[in-house]
């Protein structure tokens, strides 16, 4: 299975997503953002340092921008929120069925539609926390 996470700057949300599924998981993983403000940069310094306290590498990863060819690579995309899903919906290729999902449909408990965006917020434990637990709930959903 090979996942795609995306939000908008591909330099939090997105590239967390992607460090912390690709630790509980074998699936080919990648992140993209709608915005190409951040191409070529690693994640922020403030969502490593969250990640890096409970045990997570990303520093790694580089931002990029999301591509139609996208729908063709990965077997699920999964947006960060609304915007970034209508974003990701407004490139997709007449015919593609390849499935978009908000990260917050694989956790419906915590009762959230989106996964806020700790550049704005800075609640860079609050997302890493829902990106925990959206995670596991879409590792048991796939496998």
């Amino acid at each position: 299975m090979k996942v795609l996470f995306v939000c908008l700057g591909n330099i939090c949300r997105s590239p967390s997503a992607e460090g912390v599924f690709r630790e509980m998981t074998q699936a080919t993983t990648d992140s993209a953002g709608t915005a190409a403000w951040h191409v070529g940069k690693p994640p922020y310094g403030p969502m490593q340092e969250a990640a890096s306290r409970r045990g997570y590498d990303f520093s790694d990863l580089r931002a990029r921008q999301f591509t139609a060819n996208d729908f063709e690579a990965f077997d699920l995309i999964i947006g960060m929120d609304d915007s970034n899903i209508a974003d990701i919906e407004s490139l997709r290729p007449q015919g593609n069925t390849t499935p978009v999902k908000r990260l917050t449909d694989y956790a419906p408990e915590a009762g959230m539609d989106e996964v806020p965006d700790p550049y704005y917020t800075r609640d860079f434990d609050g997302a890493l926390d829902l990106i925990e637990a959206c995670a596991k709930g879409l590792k048991a959903k796939i496998g």
